[in-house]
Protein backbone atom coordinates (compact mmCIF):
# COMPACT_ATOMS: atom_id res chain seq x y z
CA UNK A 1 0.00 0.00 0.00
CA UNK A 2 1.27 3.46 -0.89
CA UNK A 3 1.68 6.20 1.71
CA UNK A 4 -1.02 8.24 0.00
CA UNK A 5 -3.38 5.24 0.14
CA UNK A 6 -2.77 4.93 3.88
CA UNK A 7 -3.50 8.63 4.38
CA UNK A 8 -6.62 8.52 2.17
CA UNK A 9 -7.94 5.56 4.14
CA UNK A 10 -7.36 7.45 7.38
CA UNK A 11 -9.02 10.56 5.93
CA UNK A 12 -12.16 8.54 5.14
CA UNK A 13 -12.14 6.98 8.62
CA UNK A 14 -12.03 10.34 10.38
CA UNK A 15 -14.74 11.71 8.08
CA UNK A 16 -16.87 8.76 9.17
CA UNK A 17 -16.23 9.56 12.83
CA UNK A 18 -17.33 13.17 12.28
CA UNK A 19 -20.57 11.93 10.66
CA UNK A 20 -21.20 9.66 13.66
CA UNK A 21 -20.71 12.55 16.08
CA UNK A 22 -23.29 14.61 14.17
CA UNK A 23 -25.86 11.82 14.60
CA UNK A 24 -24.94 10.87 18.19
CA UNK A 25 -27.78 11.32 20.64
CA UNK A 26 -26.31 11.12 24.11
CA UNK A 27 -23.53 13.09 25.75
CA UNK A 28 -21.57 9.92 26.53
CA UNK A 29 -21.68 8.81 22.87
CA UNK A 30 -20.50 12.26 21.76
CA UNK A 31 -17.68 12.23 24.31
CA UNK A 32 -16.50 8.77 23.22
CA UNK A 33 -16.56 9.76 19.54
CA UNK A 34 -14.72 12.99 20.35
CA UNK A 35 -12.05 10.95 22.15
CA UNK A 36 -11.72 8.64 19.13
CA UNK A 37 -11.41 11.63 16.78
CA UNK A 38 -8.81 13.23 19.03
CA UNK A 39 -6.75 10.03 19.29
CA UNK A 40 -7.02 9.35 15.59
CA UNK A 41 -6.08 12.89 14.52
CA UNK A 42 -3.16 13.03 16.94
CA UNK A 43 -1.74 9.80 15.49
CA UNK A 44 -2.49 10.85 11.91
CA UNK A 45 -0.89 14.29 12.21
CA UNK A 46 2.15 12.74 13.90
CA UNK A 47 2.87 10.34 11.04
CA UNK A 48 2.39 13.11 8.51
CA UNK A 49 4.73 15.45 10.40
CA UNK A 50 7.38 12.86 11.26
CA UNK A 51 7.45 10.88 8.02
CA UNK A 52 5.29 12.05 5.11
CA UNK A 53 5.91 15.81 5.09
CA UNK A 54 9.71 15.49 5.40
CA UNK A 55 9.64 13.13 2.40
CA UNK A 56 7.66 15.69 0.39
CA UNK A 57 10.01 18.49 1.50
CA UNK A 58 12.98 16.45 0.26
CA UNK A 59 11.66 16.92 -3.28
CA UNK A 60 13.11 20.43 -2.79
CA UNK A 61 10.72 22.28 -5.05
CA UNK A 62 9.23 25.62 -4.11
CA UNK A 63 5.73 24.13 -4.36
CA UNK A 64 6.64 21.21 -2.08
CA UNK A 65 8.13 23.51 0.56
CA UNK A 66 5.14 25.85 0.47
CA UNK A 67 2.67 22.99 0.78
CA UNK A 68 4.54 21.38 3.66
CA UNK A 69 4.78 24.69 5.53
CA UNK A 70 1.05 25.33 5.06
CA UNK A 71 0.21 21.78 6.17
CA UNK A 72 2.21 22.24 9.39
CA UNK A 73 0.32 25.47 10.09
CA UNK A 74 -3.02 23.77 9.48
CA UNK A 75 -1.99 21.01 11.89
CA UNK A 76 -1.12 23.67 14.46
CA UNK A 77 -4.65 25.09 14.32
CA UNK A 78 -6.17 21.59 14.52
CA UNK A 79 -4.06 20.84 17.60
CA UNK A 80 -5.31 24.01 19.30
CA UNK A 81 -8.91 22.90 18.82
CA UNK A 82 -8.11 19.32 19.90
CA UNK A 83 -6.54 20.62 23.10
CA UNK A 84 -9.77 22.44 24.02
CA UNK A 85 -12.20 19.62 23.20
CA UNK A 86 -11.88 17.56 26.40
CA UNK A 87 -12.87 20.57 28.51
CA UNK A 88 -16.10 21.21 26.58
CA UNK A 89 -19.21 19.50 27.90
CA UNK A 90 -20.76 17.36 25.12
CA UNK A 91 -24.16 18.73 26.15
CA UNK A 92 -22.99 22.32 25.74
CA UNK A 93 -23.86 24.01 22.43
CA UNK A 94 -20.18 24.99 22.08
CA UNK A 95 -19.31 21.30 21.73
CA UNK A 96 -21.22 21.05 18.45
CA UNK A 97 -19.70 24.36 17.26
CA UNK A 98 -16.15 23.18 18.04
CA UNK A 99 -16.74 19.85 16.34
CA UNK A 100 -18.09 21.67 13.27
CA UNK A 101 -15.07 23.96 13.11
CA UNK A 102 -12.70 21.02 13.56
CA UNK A 103 -14.51 19.04 10.87
CA UNK A 104 -14.31 21.97 8.44
CA UNK A 105 -10.60 22.47 9.17
CA UNK A 106 -9.95 18.80 8.50
CA UNK A 107 -12.09 18.83 5.34
CA UNK A 108 -10.11 21.77 3.92
CA UNK A 109 -6.78 20.20 4.87
CA UNK A 110 -7.70 16.82 3.35
CA UNK A 111 -8.87 18.42 0.12
CA UNK A 112 -5.57 20.27 -0.36
CA UNK A 113 -3.49 17.23 0.52
CA UNK A 114 -5.34 14.87 -1.78
CA UNK A 115 -5.59 17.26 -4.74
CA UNK A 116 -2.11 18.79 -4.58
CA UNK A 117 0.35 17.21 -2.18
CA UNK A 118 -0.42 13.62 -3.14
CA UNK A 119 0.52 14.45 -6.74
CA UNK A 120 3.94 15.51 -5.51
CA UNK A 121 4.27 12.25 -3.59
CA UNK A 122 4.14 10.37 -6.89
CA UNK A 123 7.60 11.81 -7.67
CA UNK A 124 9.17 9.88 -4.79
CA UNK A 125 11.04 6.82 -6.02
CA UNK A 126 9.16 3.56 -5.52
CA UNK A 127 11.66 1.94 -3.14
CA UNK A 128 11.72 5.01 -0.91
CA UNK A 129 7.93 5.36 -1.19
CA UNK A 130 7.46 1.77 -0.04
CA UNK A 131 9.72 2.41 2.96
CA UNK A 132 7.80 5.60 3.83
CA UNK A 133 4.48 3.75 3.71
CA UNK A 134 5.77 0.96 5.94
CA UNK A 135 7.19 3.41 8.49
CA UNK A 136 3.94 5.39 8.51
CA UNK A 137 1.80 2.31 9.10
CA UNK A 138 4.08 1.01 11.86
CA UNK A 139 4.23 4.40 13.60
CA UNK A 140 0.46 4.90 13.37
CA UNK A 141 -0.21 1.52 14.96
CA UNK A 142 2.35 2.28 17.66
CA UNK A 143 0.69 5.62 18.48
CA UNK A 144 -2.81 4.13 18.59
CA UNK A 145 -1.49 1.34 20.84
CA UNK A 146 0.13 3.86 23.19
CA UNK A 147 -3.16 5.74 23.47
CA UNK A 148 -4.97 2.51 24.30
CA UNK A 149 -2.47 1.72 27.05
CA UNK A 150 -2.79 5.25 28.50
CA UNK A 151 -6.60 4.97 28.48
CA UNK A 152 -6.54 1.66 30.36
CA UNK A 153 -4.09 3.06 32.94
CA UNK A 154 -6.32 6.08 33.64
Amino acid sequence: MKATDILKKQHREVEGLFKKVEKAEGAEDRRQLMEQIKMFLEAHTTIEEEIFYPAIAELETKKACEMVNEAFEEHHVVKLVLKELPSVDPEDERFEAKMTVLSELIEHHVEEEEKEMFKLAEKIEKEEADDIAQRMQTRFEELIGQHGRRSKAA
